[in-house]
């Protein structure tokens, strides 16, 4: 299986990214790619800035990526109980190339922050809007208080009960139904 997983953040540092690049690693046998949205970055959309520039090639590479992996795994940083600009920015300009952005992936959305509810209103909008746009949520989880729950130095949870809940919910890739 080839998984596409990436942090809806582009901060350097990102805690989402750290998460999801170790959520991706527990997917039994999955040939993971890391994307990184700095990789990613285009001029804010607009209606006049899509007559001017047409579909930019960023985002139809990003549409690629996402073409050719079995599955999509996301981890949501949340700005002000909503998506981050860079992440908002990316999907609205790969949604006007066509509604299917997620492409009927399985996927397994994910949020954490420094904070006791772990970015879950974002959470809650994605996984609410993921079926609109072609995404099929497997699972979902948020983990709390990043900072407390997650060994930086060694890259992974040491929380045992999150450990397992995030186990349990990446599993849900590994058992694919035919699109």
């Amino acid at each position: 299986m080839k998984l596409v997983a990436f942090a809806a953040s582009n901060s350097r540092k990102s805690i989402n990214k750290q998460l999801v690049t170790y959520a991706a690693s527990l997917v039994e046998g999955a040939e993971v790619e890391v994307l990184d949205l700095n990789d990613y970055e285009l001029p804010l959309f607009s209606e006049d800035r899509e007559a001017e520039l047409g579909h930019p090639e960023l985002a139809k590479a990003f549409l690629s990526k996402l073409a050719a992996s079995d599955a999509v795994m996301i981890s949501f940083a949340e700005h002000n109980g909503s998506y981050s600009a860079a992440y908002k920015n990316l999907f609205d300009w790969s949604s006007r190339m066509g509604k299917k952005v997620f492409q009927d992936k399985p996927m397994v959305m994910l949020a954490t922050s420094p904070g006791a509810r772990g970015g879950a209103s974002v959470l809650t909008a994605a996984t609410g809007s993921a079926p609109f746009f072609a995404g099929h949520v497997k699972a979902s989880l948020a983990i709390p208080n990043f900072y407390e729950n997650f060994d930086v130095e060694r890259g992974m949870l040491r929380n045992e009960e999150l450990k397992a809940q995030l186990t349990e919910a990446v599993s849900r890739l590994s058992v694919l139904e035919p699109a």
